[in-house]
């Protein structure tokens, strides 16, 4: 018996583990981003704004939690995603930021800044094995949510 509680407190819950959960975003580059959004929103009936659009969507393992997910053109040739030179970036959702990293930085991947921590959550970028900048964020998707219903 003593054994299975040991068991149990050093098994790490699935809660924890450092990983992608999802998607969070899909950034690209675009000639005119305010002409792009116009007519995603004229043609495709997407509900844009100055930063592009937010999709919810339910957690199917967490049903009562709502994620968001930011869709956004970007001027061609913006600095945000460099040192890439891809045209897209996309954005996943992480559980255990600090782990992941942690975990990141042992297998030797690029990180490219320190975590930053907004209302909405933690940030940090790294690059791929193929050149892609790659964000990774820990939401919190609260405030986002107010964020959009007050738009």
């Amino acid at each position: 018996m003593e054994e299975q509680n040991n068991h149990t407190t050093n098994h790490v819950s699935p809660d924890d583990t450092p990983k992608v959960t999802g998607i969070g975003g899909i950034f690209f580059f675009s000639e005119d981003p305010k002409v792009t959004r116009e007519w995603y929103q004229k043609n495709l009936g997407i509900d844009t704004n100055d930063y592009g659009a937010s999709f919810e969507s339910r957690n199917m393992t967490k049903p009562d939690e709502i994620n968001i997910l930011q869709w956004s053109p970007f001027k061609k040739g913006s600095e945000y995603f460099s040192p890439s030179k891809k045209e897209f970036m996309i954005n996943y959702r992480v559980q255990n930021l600090e782990g992941l990293v942690k975990k990141l930085k042992e297998n030797g991947v690029t990180i490219l800044d320190e975590m930053e921590t907004y209302d909405y959550g933690k940030f940090i970028h790294i690059m791929d094995a193929e050149g892609n900048k790659i964000e990774l964020w820990e939401p919190v998707d609260a405030p986002l949510r107010e964020e959009s219903k007050e738009k």
